[in-house]
């Protein structure tokens, strides 16, 4: 079963997004948190992530360079906030970094994972506490680059629980 909810675009703006996993809960917060096997999949279709650094501790860095199909390379950045593995991951993500390095764009991102048997539920809650208006566009995509990524997620976790 996958759901999402969501609300009105700005900051406050929160998407929550549930989806059920065919692995075990270890596998699917490691191909959440290892960089290389996020690189796999962050992103939306069509996109890849040449960049990828997620340093999995409170205070980690996170650095991830989207490419889109158009060969335009979209940088986000962000930081563990907190990290109980495998249940939890909080992290902030920021993208559209001014010249000073202030971003204005910044999400909170809490995702949680709930086993069941050799099943995992993820929930993951996107909520906007900061947006310029050059961020609109990014916002009106948020969706679709979430569902999209968590496709691409099922998809490398299937890949990996079937070896």
């Amino acid at each position: 079963m996958d759901s999402m909810s969501k609300t009105e675009l700005g900051v406050g703006y929160t998407l929550t997004f549930t989806r059920e996993f065919d692995a075990p809960r270890e596998l699917v917060f490691r191909v959440w948190t290892d960089p290389a096997h996020l690189a796999r999949w962050w992103g939306p279709s069509g996109f890849t992530s040449p960049v990828c650094e997620f340093e999995a501790r409170p205070g980690g860095r996170i650095h991830i360079d989207m490419t889109g199909p158009d060969g335009t390379v979209y940088p986000m950045g962000g930081e563990v906030l907190e990290i109980a593995p495998p249940e939890r991951l909080v992290f902030a993500s920021t993208a559209f970094e001014s010249e000073a390095g202030v971003p204005g764009l910044k999400a909170i991102n809490t995702v949680n994972f709930m086993e069941a048997g050799d099943r995992t539920t993820v929930t993951l809650e996107a909520r906007v506490v900061k947006a310029e208006p050059e961020a609109v566009g990014a916002l009106a995509g948020m969706e679709r680059g979430w569902s999209e990524s968590l496709v691409r997620l099922a998809e490398v976790v299937d890949s990996l629980y079937a070896e």
